[in-house]
């Protein structure tokens, strides 16, 4: 396909992103998106509703290109889009520029968008700064079909990677992130297939390693590593990666981790590689003993060996467990894709759990967490929308609710305390030992401040909701007919807005 015939492709509705996510769907398709929009729809299954809740998934591949040493990030989307989306990468740390293509109707519909970015790459690809360069299309761009396939591999020595990561194609941000290592794990095995690469600096362990599949909290691989040792076996890299020769060591680990199981790009690129894959992860008692059991089995170790270490974490994890238990009820969701690993270990440490939400869609991977927590009772929801999450919390009135901030702010309303699970929860070791009891600190301090919210709510008891909030001496009167004609009237005014937007989308 030639850029004269990219430039001739179809563009998105009129509407840009007014017209909804099918009428998006529906011009990427026929803009020549087909095959990725396709691909991302096995990958990436929705269901049984349409999608989670969440914020922009273009936020989980922008943090992973962020995250990494010597790369650069290119953004080409609507401004509010790119707007939203770097402030939301520096609110949470990134310290680095992102840079930006902008496009009005005339380059757009000419395809000079698409010459736009090229140029744009060609003038940041400087081999003394980067090793990679990743080019992002959102939404509007995905739909009126940039063809980022035709950018060169390389320039000036530095990788090119272009992908799409539309709105209306993934449904998580936790999913982006593995669109990007996807498809840095496919560019850095054909490299591996071409000839010897270099090896990562930190790469020094002499034994087979296990490829850490998941973010996780930084001293979770760490204490893998040492749960490893007694097999023969090291920790190597964890994926998403920090730097590109990292994705070499992870291509090269004898046995893949999907610690989070939703990785189903990246698999796709291991298992092409011949790695063997082993779902779960070690937390709790019953956690690392299977999953030592597992990983022991697909490197070919001893069963000797295999067995020594059970015996050997088995009884600190037990210990770890038996001295910091935690009492009482709780509702678990979240959108990390750890939600059931935490579910685990909550079980195994006496919480009564009855429900864990999860924005993250059902895997084979994800089978042994699923099961395990379906026989002791605890309904697991995939793809669980901020309804479900919030009527499991009405339904089963737990002590404690951990969730995203919503369920966390309709759990306060009801006098029940929360817990956010991104901050106060995942970013706690959760593996082996050193997680069994790193989470009954906080999550009995938090049932036991229930009194406080008692008290709060029969402060406040009478003040009213919505419309009564306030003290009245009087029961305020509704003017139906007036709040009608606002109705009207912004309706009129957002649709007249929507229409001067159109040629560009939002």
């Amino acid at each position: 396909m030639t850029q004269r015939k990219a430039a001739e492709a179809p563009v998105a509705d009129a509407s840009g992103c007014h017209g909804g996510k099918e009428e998006m769907l529906k011009a990427a398709k026929a803009a020549g998106k087909s095959e990725v929009l396709d691909q991302y729809a096995k990958d990436y299954p929705q269901g049984p509703h349409d999608q989670p809740q969440s914020m922009c998934p273009a936020f989980g591949s922008l943090r992973v290109g962020l995250r990494m040493r010597r790369t650069a990030t290119i953004l080409s989307g609507s401004a509010c889009c790119v707007y939203g989306l770097t402030f939301t990468s520096h609110f949470y740390g990134a310290k680095r520029s992102v840079g930006y293509v902008p496009f009005n109707s005339e380059t757009l519909v000419t395809g000079k968008l698409f010459e736009d970015i090229k140029e744009a790459v060609e003038k940041t690809a400087d081999p003394a700064l980067y090793d990679t360069i990743v080019i992002t299309n959102l939404c509007v761009p995905t739909a009126s079909g940039v063809p980022l396939r035709l950018l060169p591999d390389e320039i000036n020595g530095v990788r090119i990677i272009g992908i799409d990561v539309p709105g209306f194609g993934i449904p998580t941000h936790a999913e982006a992130k593995d669109v990007l290592a996807g498809a840095m794990l496919a560019y850095a095995r054909k490299e591996a297939l071409s000839g010897p690469v270099q090896r990562a600096a930190n790469d020094t362990a002499q034994l087979p390693k296990v490829t850490l599949l998941g973010e996780m909290f930084p001293a979770d691989p760490v204490i893998i590593g040492r749960m490893l040792e007694p097999l023969g076996l090291a920790a190597g890299a964890v994926v998403p990666t920090r730097e590109w020769r990292e994705l070499y060591t992870a291509l090269d680990g004898a046995v893949v981790a999907a610690v989070h199981p939703f990785y189903t790009a990246s698999i796709r690129e291991f298992e092409a590689a011949g790695r063997p894959i082993v779902g779960s992860a070690p937390v709790g008692l019953d956690g690392t003993d299977a999953w030592l059991k597992a990983i022991g089995d697909a490197a070919n170790v001893p069963a000797s060996k295999i067995d020594a270490a059970r015996n050997m974490f088995g009884g600190a994890i037990a210990g770890a467990l038996a001295s910091k238990p935690i009492r009482g009820r709780i509702t678990l969701s979240g959108y990390e894709g750890s939600e059931l690993l935490v579910a685990r270990l909550l079980v195994e440490s006496g919480a009564d759990l009855r429900y864990v939400g999860t924005a993250l869609p059902r895997t084979r991977w994800s089978d042994p967490d699923r099961e395990w927590l379906e026989s002791k009772g605890v309904h697991v929801q995939f793809r669980a929308s901020l309804e479900q999450d919030i009527a499991a919390m009405r339904e089963f009135t737990p002590d404690l609710a951990i969730g995203t901030t919503p369920v966390v702010q309709a759990a306060k309303e009801r006098a029940i305390p929360g817990l956010y699970f991104t901050n106060l929860i995942s970013a706690r070791p959760l593996m082996g030992p050193a997680g069994a009891g790193s989470l009954a600190d906080v999550i009995n301090a938090a049932i036991a401040g229930k009194d406080r919210f008692d008290v709060m709510k029969g402060f406040f008891e009478g003040v009213g909701s919505g419309d009564t909030a306030g003290v009245w001496e009087g029961q305020p009167v509704i003017q139906k007919e007036f709040r009608e004609h606002q109705r009207r009237k912004l309706a009129a005014k957002a649709k007249a807005a929507a229409n001067l937007e159109a040629p560009t989308g939002c």
